[in-house]
């Protein structure tokens, strides 16, 4: 396979596409996420089928366990695939909305329009939920999309596929709406994020080096954030039930995810009655503690280095600092935060309030576990990525995120004098 011919071709076919789906009613995107869940209901065995092929090609490759829990699907994932879909057909069509219609003194109207990007390519590796949940919002929101998932997936991601060419073919849009990249040569990424005459936009997802490669090298724009390194921040003025329960949570539930806590934050007032009963926990669910100085007074933890507070470990490993206030937390999570999402748990609105205002991230949440922090969650019905970036859009990327604004101007003949 010539890979710079074929990637051109998808990309030719994609801006073909994206006219067609960019006049299409909301009906017509509608009956095609219908018919996708349809196909997806009825494809479970092939669905399963090809995902353990992968599953086996990733332990025969050493793949760790938060890689292959990523790239697992089971019954559930399945049902929270369909389930996505129908959240997302049930959401506000964007396009063609018009907002902030101002009448001038010429007698003008004008106001501004919310339009698709265009085509957009999206990049990620190991999760095949990603596969539909880009798809479904790309499809909603008028866009056509190019997918390049990692090749641990790849016979997932094309069993998925299959699904997704049935429901446009029902709904009588073209194939090209939506195409999934069937090589996993190397090389397809590179030409993907080098097509600006085919390409609008870029949505990396996956590890550092991916991200920072695709935003050193990509031609087109890029909807991008690096690192998910999350704190939970617990106040001296918190409920304790509630911040074992958070913290525990945000760090447990699953690990191999952007939203996942990396470094806890606990003030020193309550250090001494939250760590302990914390590390018990955290111990029996087998999760390495690393700590400063203070921390270790405490509870028996590793000692926590310079790079610990800067890494996103997607595993079970946290670190852990006692502050001395909110404005110690504050100043930490500016210094080593990503921009993801960070938490405060106390029962102070004044506090609350000031971190709420101060602390820049794309989420920033109270007294509730940074595992909220994506689309599905929001209400979005699914997520595109989520944006550590602050143009174009920032935070989980949903369907008003995949959509751009043009002025339109409404008159009865004026003109100008």
């Amino acid at each position: 396979m010539n890979v710079k011919e074929y990637m051109a071709r998808l990309g030719e076919q994609a801006r073909k596409a994206s006219r067609v789906i960019a006049m299409a009613s909301t009906g017509q995107k509608n009956k095609a996420l219908a018919a996708i869940a349809d196909a997806m209901d009825a494809s479970r065995d092939k669905l399963l089928a090809a995902n353990k092929i992968d599953l086996e090609n990733g332990r025969a490759k050493g793949l760790d366990a938060a890689l292959l829990d990523r790239l697992d699907i089971n019954d559930d994932r399945i049902d929270a695939m369909i389930e996505g879909l129908h959240q997302v057909a049930a959401l506000p069509d964007p396009c063609g909305a018009i907002s902030d219609m101002n009448s001038r003194p010429s007698g003008i109207r004008v106001g501004k329009m919310r339009v698709p990007l265009g085509v957009v390519g999206i990049i990620y590796e190991s999760r095949p939920n990603v596969t539909i949940d880009a798809a479904s919002l790309c499809l909603k929101s008028g866009n056509a999309t190019i997918l390049r998932g990692g090749s641990e997936a790849l016979h997932s991601n094309q069993a998925i596929a299959e699904c997704i060419k049935q429901g446009l073919e029902t709904a009588g849009l073209p194939q090209a709406v939506v195409q999934v990249v069937e090589t996993s040569d190397r090389e397809a990424v590179g030409e993907l994020i080098r097509m600006p005459q085919f390409v609008d936009v870029i949505v990396p997802r996956g590890g550092k080096s991916l991200i920072e490669r695709i935003s050193r090298e990509a031609e087109v724009a890029v909807i991008k954030h690096l690192d998910g390194i999350c704190h939970v921040y617990i106040d001296d003025r918190a409920d304790k039930d509630k911040a074992f329960a958070i913290a525990l949570n945000a760090k447990t539930h699953r690990y191999g995810v952007c939203n996942a806590m990396e470094t806890l934050l606990v003030h020193g007032g309550v250090a001494a009655d939250i760590l302990p009963r914390l590390a018990e926990a955290y111990g029996e669910k087998g999760v390495e503690l690393r700590g400063c100085e203070r921390t270790r007074q405490f509870i028996e933890a590793l000692p926590a280095t310079e790079e610990d507070w800067s890494t996103e470990y997607l595993a079970p490993v946290l670190s852990i600092r006692v502050v001395d206030d909110m404005e110690m937390a504050i100043e930490h999570i500016d210094r080593y935060s990503s921009g993801h999402t960070e938490a405060i748990v106390t029962e102070d609105y004044s506090r609350a309030r000031a971190f709420l205002t101060r602390v820049d991230s794309s989420s920033v949440v109270v007294n509730a576990s940074t595992r909220f922090a994506d689309g599905f969650e929001y209400g979005l019905g699914a997520e595109i990525g989520i944006s550590t970036d602050k143009i174009h859009a920032r935070g989980p990327v949903g369907l008003e995120g995949l959509t751009s604004q043009k002025y339109v101007v409404l008159g009865d003949g004026q003109i100008r004098e």
